[in-house]
This record gives C-alpha cells, structure tokens and sequence, in this order.
C-alpha cells in the first residue's frame, strides 16, 4: 500500500528503528525492493534521484511503483531522493509522490531554509512530509573539491526543523555518498548532541557499506531512515557480470532475473540490519 514518508518515520521513530530508503532506476530494481518488503512485513521507502527521473521518466516510475504498491500490504513510499529542483519536486508531488526529500545542501544557508520551507508549505497541500538536509553528505565530486567533512550542528538543526517543519532531518555527521572513503568516519557524538536538541526522525545518508555495528549505534542515536544505493548496484552489475560469462545467453530476462534476485537478498539483509522487518504488521 502507498503510504506517506512522515507516517512512515513517525512510526519507526517511536518503535526505535530505521526504514531503508532503496534508490531504483527501473522496473527490476522496484521489484525487487518491494518483493522484499512483503516477505519480511517490513515498511520501505523507494528511492529515485533526478537522475533516475530523468533515465526512466516520472509518469513510468510513478506507474511502475504505484502498480507494486496496490498489491501489498505493506507501506510503500515513492520517495524523491536529493531533489534540488523545485519545479522537480512539484512535478512529482503532482504525479503521486508520497515523500519529498529536497536537498539545499550545497545552497546558501538562508537559502537552503527559504527553498526548503517553500517546498515544504506546497507539499502540504498533498499531504506529504518532506526531508531537508543541513550539513552536507558529499559526493565524489565534491570529495575531488575537499575531502573536509561540511557538519551539521545541533543549534543549525533546531533553527532549521523550526523556520522550515520539515518532517525529517538528514544531516552531515562524517558521511558521504558512495562506499565509504580512507578515513571517513560517523561523529557520533555529534548526532547524539542533534538527537537530543531536535524532535523530527533523523536520517543517514550514504550508508552504502557503513559496518553493521555503526548502523546500530546510528538507530540508536536517532536515526529513522537510512538510505542505500551503491550496495544495489555493486550486487545488480556483479550478477549480470556473472550471468553473462555464459555467452549463449542473450534473452535481457535470463540475466535480469538473478540480478533482481540478487537486489532482493541484499534488500533483505538491510531491513534486518536496520531493525524494520516485523514491523508493517
């Protein structure tokens, strides 16, 4: 069933656990996220960035995981990840997006609050919560720039959730995009200080191989919504690398099969990770 983000997170936010936010790009990847979902009753939030809108288009992705979501009974979110254009964002909320997440990061402070609150107030006409984020959580690019982490602080954080009601907060503790890079680490004493000054369900961004140990202590500090791309793609590519060594194969379904497969089992070990499975019930 299609569900809203903020009901989402409000739930894991009381049950002290965290939802996976899945980015896909096609029909296999919206399979398999949901198909995993369903087996282990747990509530999930499919991801999909600019870029895949741009890939597959907004009307399909939005028909692809509407359709999935009809025939299950657990809470599905279509999710915009790291939306940094408004015109975007409406367009999706208009086309059926249960969750928004506008990225302003890389704005100006007061513009990131002024964009972010903007976005927020027309959303709410749909009835869908939407994420900001403070700090910034880096990608390669920007790693090539600087290699200093861009942090969040616990006094941004309460100005932020307060000037903008977003209804989740994804900060810049350490993290970056991608698998992890030689000396990243979480701020853990950071995320606790944040925790504790602000209200909203918390959210770690670039979690694609952050050790389950880190995960567990990231839940227990506030996070309710961890995002997970890199993982799916390394799992998708090495099963159609494998499949294809057999070169009489050339029917795409003889190797996207396994590769779906393969996404479900690594969308799988995640939900346990995070603590979610059981919990759609």
């Amino acid at each position: 069933m299609l569900s809203t983000l903020q009901s989402v997170l409000e739930k894991a936010q009381r049950g002290k656990y965290a939802v996976g936010a899945f980015n896909i790009s096609d029909l296999e990847q919206a399979q398999a996220v949901v198909t995993a979902a369903e087996i282990l009753q747990s509530p999930v939030i499919i991801n999909t960035s600019e870029k895949a809108l741009e890939y597959a288009g907004i009307e399909n992705l939005s028909a692809i995981v509407t359709s999935l979501a009809k025939h299950v009974k657990v809470p599905v979110v279509l999710n915009l990840d790291h939306g940094r254009d408004v015109k975007i964002a409406h367009h999706c909320l208009q086309q059926g997006w249960t969750g928004i997440m506008f990225d302003g990061s890389k704005l100006p402070y007061e513009e990131n609050v002024a964009t972010t609150a903007a976005v927020k107030k027309y959303a709410k006409k749909f009835g869908v919560g939407v994420e900001g984020e403070i700090g910034q959580v880096k990608y390669k690019e920007d790693m090539k720039i600087s290699k200093k982490p861009v942090l969040a602080t616990p006094e941004e954080a309460v100005d932020f959730v307060q000037r903008t009601h977003v209804d989740a907060l994804a900060v810049g503790i350490g993290n970056s995009h991608g698998l992890p890079v030689p000396g990243e680490r979480l701020h853990f004493d950071l995320l606790q200080r944040i925790h504790r000054a602000v209200k909203v369900p918390l959210v770690l961004h670039g979690a694609s191989g952050t050790p389950t140990a880190s995960i567990k202590k990231a839940i227990h500090y506030g996070i309710c919504k961890i995002n997970i791309d890199t993982d799916l793609r390394l799992v998708f590519t090495a099963s159609v690398r494998e499949t294809l060594k057999d070169q009489s194969i050339f029917d795409p379904r003889a190797y996207l099969t396994p590769a779906r497969h393969a996404i479900m089992d690594e969308v799988k070990k995640k939900i346990m990770m995070f603590g979610s499975n059981g919990k759609a019930k």
